[in-house]
């Protein structure tokens, strides 16, 4: 039983923080750039560049832009901040994955790609917090 799929694959980094939600479609190797757009694009206010509904217009322009280089399937590699730093996507990750699964492209894998620390950069504030 062989899985053959007719079409180009690309691969969709999305990177989601609370303030702004990056979708990146590269082909299979991530050297050529497809389409890039950023909810900051489709939003006036700054506090909205991180919505959900700023990251679904982000993913849907993207996947367009993609489908009309040829592009038929996805792998997509979800990225929070990351470090120390916030290790939970922000809210338009979802959104932006629900955008690009509405766009008529097949997403053949969904990985979490957040960098985590070995025990690397001591964290700030000190041993007992921010005080406020």
């Amino acid at each position: 039983m062989s899985t053959e799929r007719k079409g180009k694959i690309g691969v969709a980094h999305i990177y989601s923080s609370f303030n702004d939600t990056i979708v990146h479609i590269t082909d299979i190797t991530g050297a050529e750039t497809l389409a890039r757009y950023s909810g900051g694009m489709f939003v006036d206010a700054d506090r909205l560049e991180g919505s959900p509904y700023a990251a679904l217009k982000a993913a849907m322009a993207a996947a367009k832009e993609a489908q009309r280089k040829g592009i038929t399937h996805l792998i997509v590699k979800v990225r929070a901040p990351g470090g120390i730093k916030s290790r939970i996507p922000g809210p338009g990750a979802t959104a932006a994955i629900r955008g690009l699964s509405r766009s008529q492209l097949t997403l053949i894998r969904v990985e979490d790609v957040t960098p985590i620390p070995h025990d690397g950069c001591r964290r700030p504030h000190g041993r007992r917090g921010r005080r406020v």
